[in-house]
């Protein structure tokens, strides 16, 4: 399949201060969520390793990427600024990504060593987190939304976000095991501004999940796929992307199905690198590379993630494998895609705001 990386003899001179005389290997250090890669499991394009045998063969020096994965935003932000590790390249979602910037966690990005930045769709550019384009570059993209299994839930039982308070169900639902998604929920399903600056407003939403807390079976994040897939549980709100991971591997006696709420939050994951990074330049090769062709449908077939990358949205074979179903849940309205991130998409929160919020968490998980 044709590649549409392009490097410009900028890049190539730039490759080449980084390797030096003598040096056997360079490593990359990539931090991403689980799940979230193409991975060369079950056949499927080796990403990582793929982009090592790439840049071999390019520039004739060996590469070693480290890849770890998170599983919140939070997770990621506690290592990050901890000051603890050092990472080239993360994934964070858009309200951490702001959060980021502000306390100068990350670093501009030299967009000349990211020519594929152009296959961007313009509706996922200048987008709130950063409006200038100065620190990210869009990966991934979706909505949120309620997973149910069909052999428990009753059809008129599945609407709105209700169905996570549903007694009837009581032991059956998973909630996020991260502060902003589960207080999302709460404030979404009662009409709450989800970044708003009143604590009255938050403890709203906090009573509200006080009067979940004894119908939920767990909190999870990465956990939830196998739940969901045994049908140790029947109900929980996560990625819409991930509900196809879900029913790829779901159990005999399990139906999944999925539904967007009327409210719900709109997110975008971006690819960034951190001030801690070691190797900037190489990060920025490395993002480029995943803009290509290859690693990007890859990417999106594998994660089952809606992809900003016009080179993925508007490939054949990709709207083909993915099937119309899949393709008119995670591609719902792309053209207003901005209007509806805008009006529904988390914001960084003050400090203030977020030690409330964190206070307030950390009470409804001890109770």
């Amino acid at each position: 399949m044709k590649k549409l990386f392009v490097v410009g003899a900028a890049v190539m001179l730039l490759v080449l201060s980084l390797t030096g005389c003598g040096s056997d290997s360079l490593t990359l250090n990539v931090y991403n969520w689980g799940e979230y890669i193409s991975d060369g499991s079950e056949g499927t394009f080796d990403t990582i390793r793929e982009f090592e045998n790439w840049y071999e063969e390019t520039y004739g020096q060996k590469i070693t990427v480290n890849y770890s994965t998170f599983a919140s935003n939070e997770d990621m932000y506690s290592k990050i600024s901890s000051g603890a590790v050092s990472y080239d390249v993360v994934i964070p979602s858009d309200y951490m990504i702001a959060r980021m910037a502000q306390e100068d966690l990350l670093l501009p990005l030299n967009f000349d060593n990211i020519p594929n930045y152009k296959y961007i769709d313009d509706t996922f550019k200048g987008l709130y987190y950063d409006e200038e384009n100065k620190y990210t570059v869009p990966y991934a993209y979706g909505i949120v939304g309620v997973i149910y299994d069909a052999n428990v839930v009753d059809a008129a039982d599945a609407q709105g976000w209700d169905l996570m308070w549903n007694e009837k169900y009581s032991g059956s639902i998973v909630q996020f095991n991260n502060s902003r998604d589960a207080f999302g929920t709460a404030m979404y399903k009662l009409g709450l501004d989800v970044n708003s600056t009143d604590k009255t407003v938050w403890d709203k939403a906090y009573d509200e999940l006080l009067t979940q807390r004894p119908y939920v079976y767990s909190y999870v994040m990465d956990e939830i796929y196998n739940i969901m897939e045994s049908g140790e549980a029947a109900i929980g709100a996560y990625y819409a992307g991930d509900y196809f991971t879900m029913v790829d591997a779901q159990a005999e006696n399990v139906d999944l199905q999925f539904y967007y709420p009327e409210n719900t939050n709109f997110y975008v994951d971006a690819m960034c690198i951190p001030s801690c990074a070691q190797n900037k330049e190489l990060a920025e090769i490395f993002i480029n590379y995943m803009l290509s062709e290859e690693p990007a449908v890859a990417n999106a077939e594998y994660t089952y993630y809606a992809s900003p990358n016009s080179i993925v949205y508007n490939n054949e074979t990709y709207i083909e494998d993915m099937g119309e179903d899949a393709m008119a849940i995670l591609y719902p309205g792309l053209e207003n895609f901005a209007d509806e991130y805008n009006k529904a998409a988390y914001r960084n929160l003050s400090t203030e705001m977020l030690d409330y919020l964190n206070t307030l968490w950390e009470n409804i998980k001890i109770n």
